[in-house]
């Protein structure tokens, strides 16, 4: 068996379900599959003494799922203040509106198709709830519309599907670029490096202990893969189907499609940049 600790980012071991940080718990939607990992994670974020609390991705339209988010921050003695959204995949945000409808709040996206309320998310805002702050970090690639949220009082950075607990992430062309993806891995080292950032709270899979190990693997796994890419259709591997199979034959066949989504990025990257 191979130590946790020997893994890209370090993943902590354990239940995924429950406190990973002073500030931050995750209910794990009953969502499971090749694309999801163990399910989404639902972020519940508060301050260890205030009575409010923000929910990250209430996830899968699920009614037991959503009710189990408000009954573990009742629980905990928190009162559910707001609603904020990585991205808008149906995964993270289709069961968004019926939460609002629980709990009475406005939830907060990017994409204002997304939003509940007048107030949406932009690139450095600074969301402030019953003394909890969240930086918003813009970090689109995986979609045109990711964020980020960077919880400094826990050196924590909750990622949505820009980086994962396990494996690597899908570049979902056309709407996701990898252009913009590589910008945003490199602006989530530098939080590592310059904000101190060392816990990932993702939004599939468990928490990685080491941010920076994290966030370099994926850079480096970009660059190899976007290599080979660029060498298969050298070989003559022209259509993205067929690069998927020369590239990805060791991977699953049932992650082919998400495989070329970002097959199909990866060669418009090359193509902007002259190397096809």
């Amino acid at each position: 068996m191979t130590d946790a600790a020997t893994l890209p980012g370090q993943p902590r071991g354990g239940v995924l379900s429950g406190r990973a940080t002073e500030r931050a718990v995750n209910v794990l939607a009953p969502n499971a599959s090749a694309m999801t990992l163990d399910g989404t994670n639902t972020w519940i974020v508060s301050e260890p003494d205030s009575a409010l609390a923000v929910v990250i991705d209430p996830g899968p339209l699920d009614e037991a799922h959503l009710r189990n988010v408000v009954d573990t921050a009742e629980r905990a003695g928190k009162r559910v203040a707001l609603t904020l959204l990585t991205h808008g995949h149906p995964d993270h945000s289709e069961g968004a509106g019926r939460f609002a409808e629980l709990t009475g709040t406005t939830v907060r996206a990017l994409d204002p198709a997304l939003r509940l309320g007048d107030e949406g998310l932009a690139p450095g805002d600074v969301v402030a709830v019953g003394g909890l702050e969240l930086g918003v970090v813009a970090t689109p690639g995986h979609t045109g519309d990711s964020l980020c949220f960077h919880l400094p009082a826990d050196r924590a950075v909750l990622t949505g599907d820009t980086v994962l607990g396990r494996g690597t992430t899908v570049v979902a062309h056309p709407d996701g670029r990898l252009g913009d993806y590589l910008d945003s891995l490199r602006r989530l080292r530098s939080l590592t490096v310059d904000d101190g950032v060392h816990t990932v709270l993702p939004g599939h899979g468990p928490v990685l202990e080491d941010a920076q190990g994290a966030v370099e693997f994926y850079l480096a796994h970009r660059a190899h893969r976007l290599a080979q890419v660029e060498t298969a259709v050298e070989d003559g591997h022209r259509s993205p189907g067929e690069v998927v199979a020369h590239v990805y034959a060791d991977v699953d066949r049932s992650l082919w499609p998400a495989a070329e989504l970002s097959v199909r990025a990866q060669m418009e990257y090359l193509r902007e940049h002259g190397l096809i």
